[in-house]
């Protein structure tokens, strides 16, 4: 799919199946389509990120507090290079992904673009002027619903962004139909990334230097020839 014009991004969508992922998390108890969205989504994820050129098997996928996922390198690995952003969403029998450059955040949703939403579940997603316009305008109403969910994924904040306060006009926000889907992209600068336990040991390690001139570093090997 052609990204939105402005930073680097990758859009992608594949056909959900049942298939397996690296990238994968464990789900106890996750029912059969549960599975399949998930392991479709991270396995689509796994091919954007081998279009970027960047090491699957450094990389893993962690969760904010708000359980929005982002990339982060393997403990162990010693890598710092900053990560692009990611989004995941599934709708029907497709799964769709978006990475971002560095320093930027990125949420990507989709729904059939045929899909009907009841008018009694616009007051959901919409207040005051905006929900009038809905009702007069139902046909743009998975236009905005989609972009709404798009914001909150890119705002990392997923349903903590009541989509009622979400006036789009303030937001990097494009929609458009590929194909059978309606899709839509939102994108900002990225705020604070979550820490890392290499992160703290890093800042454990400068702290007792700064504490003790003396000390040091290393490692210390002894062979024994027989």
């Amino acid at each position: 799919m052609d990204p939105p014009s402005g930073p680097r991004m990758l859009i992608a969508r594949m056909p959900i199946s049942d298939c397996r992922s690296v990238l994968a998390e464990d789900i106890p108890r996750a029912t059969a389509k549960r599975l399949a969205d998930h392991n479709s989504g991270r396995l689509l994820l796994e091919k954007c990120l081998e279009h970027w050129e960047l090491p699957i098997g450094s990389l893993e996928v962690l969760r904010t507090q708000h359980r929005a996922p982002y990339l982060s390198w393997l403990n162990g690995v010693w890598r710092n290079e900053p990560l692009p952003g990611i989004s995941i969403g599934h709708s029907g029998d497709w799964a769709v992904c978006a990475l971002i450059e560095p320093g930027y955040w990125i949420g990507i949703d989709a729904e059939p673009k045929d899909r009907g939403i009841q008018t009694n579940a616009f007051d959901m997603m919409a207040k005051g002027k905006e929900l009038d316009f809905l009702i007069e305008n139902s046909k743009i109403a998975i236009e905005t619903w989609t972009a709404k969910e798009a914001v909150q994924k890119a705002e990392k904040l997923g349903m903590h962004l009541n989509p009622r306060d979400i006036n789009l006009t303030e937001y990097n926000v494009e929609s458009f139909i590929h194909d059978d889907l309606m899709v839509s992209v939102s994108w900002r600068e990225a705020g604070d990334a979550p820490r890392s336990a290499e992160d703290d040991l890093l800042d454990a390690t400068l702290e007792a230097m700064k504490d003790n001139p003396n000390f040091s570093v290393g490692c210390k090997t002894t062979r024994n020839n027989v």
